[in-house]
């Protein structure tokens, strides 16, 4: 045999092998990418099983008190405010004050006068001495029958006796002739009228020789009057805050006039029941305004502090599931998702109140929401 032949089968036969050999690569290679295929499971099959078993952040139900505040519009109102009328009809005979002044209690403002009332004060006088001169003259007759009725047999009982009666009536005319001086005598005071505190005017309606008369419904004062140094804030607080307050707290507020500038102010009065049309607590609280900065009927944005009532549960915000149809938290119990309604409270940063059948200590979704259904499975990080 030829030295090519034996070369040329020698070439077949390693030609031979080299291909059994990758056959035999390929065929490993296609089992272990079979078995990594069957170890590890598919992308859509991990998104499957995260939906069905979501992996979630647990935190404890713990019991605490949360603080909360309100922002709510108020007015500054005068401590006491009045508006002054004329009690008889006259006429502005002085004027002594004008809008601005500041006034005393007792202070006089305006002079009026009333010719009428100088004459009924003159027939008054006149009339009580008219009665005292018939009262004087019966009283005389009088204590003669008495001092004749001492001899026996002189003067009957019935002429003593209605001799002391026209006595009694004629002194009766006098305490009324009395009365009836007084009565125009307080006429003729109410032509000053007077301050009834210390205050400022604001307002100032009649100029002099102006006819005034008794105020009625629409007629115009002549002055008002307010007490500026001692203000009212008022607000009326929501029906759902009320529970909460307390006449021992100072609140907040600003003005529009004065926006860099802060003022408090206590609490001193609550009406103890709602305003039928507003639903709503009126809350006053004093402010003392000594340097006149803020204005009667300013209007303010107050920060009225609600203080903490009995311990409750106190969780994150977003633990708290606000739906369509109920407001809950998702429980875990051994490793099951239970829906718990719950009622919300305040809230402070991050932390809200609830309110619900929780025991302390018990585990919430701290992310939760409707899509972990109640009853499925979840893990844990």
């Amino acid at each position: 045999m030829s030295l090519c032949i034996i070369m040329n089968k020698f070439k077949n036969t390693s030609l031979l092998i080299l291909a059994g050999l990758a056959i035999t690569i390929s065929s490993l290679s296609s089992c272990q990418s079979g078995a990594k295929e069957k170890e590890q499971p598919s992308e859509e099959e991990q998104q499957e099983q995260a939906v069905e078993t979501p992996t979630v952040d647990l935190v404890p139900v713990t019991k605490g008190k949360l603080s909360n505040s309100i922002a709510i519009p108020g007015e500054l109102i005068p401590y006491q405010q009045v508006d002054l009328y004329a009690k008889v009809n006259s006429y502005v005979k002085k004027l002594l004050v004008d809008i601005g002044s500041e006034v005393h209690a007792g202070q006089l403002l305006v002079v009026l006068e009333a010719p009428e009332i100088n004459s009924q004060l003159a027939g008054a006088q006149s009339r009580i001495k008219q009665y005292e001169a018939v009262y004087y003259a019966s009283k005389a007759t009088y204590d003669r029958l008495v001092n004749t009725s001492k001899t026996p047999g002189t003067i009957s009982l019935n002429d003593l006796e209605q001799a002391e009666a026209k006595k009694n009536a004629d002194m009766a005319n006098v305490e009324s002739a009395k009365s009836a001086l007084k009565e125009v005598s307080a006429n003729l005071a109410y032509l000053e009228i007077r301050a009834p505190f210390d205050g400022v005017i604001t307002s100032r309606n009649v100029n002099l020789g102006a006819y005034v008369g008794p105020g009625g419904k629409g007629s115009d004062p002549l002055f008002t009057l307010q007490d500026q140094k001692r203000l009212r804030l008022v607000v009326s607080i929501p029906e759902n805050s009320t529970g909460f307050l307390s006449n021992k707290s100072e609140v907040n507020f600003t003005v529009k006039a004065l926006p860099n500038q802060k003022f408090t102010a206590q609490v001193k009065r609550m009406a103890g029941a709602l305003d039928e049309k507003l639903r709503a607590e009126r809350l006053e609280m004093d402010v003392y305004n000594k340097d006149k900065k803020l204005l009667p009927h300013m209007f303010a944005e107050v920060n009225v502090p609600l203080p903490a009532g009995d311990s409750t549960f106190v969780v994150p915000k977003t633990a708290v599931v606000t739906s369509t149809e109920k407001v809950f938290v998702v429980k875990v119990v051994n490793h099951k998702a239970q829906w718990v309604d719950v009622k919300k409270g305040f809230t402070s940063g991050d932390m809200i109140e609830i309110y619900g059948n929780l025991s302390p200590d018990e585990k919430l979704v701290k992310v939760a929401s409707d899509e972990i259904r109640d009853g499925s499975t979840v893990k844990d990080k």
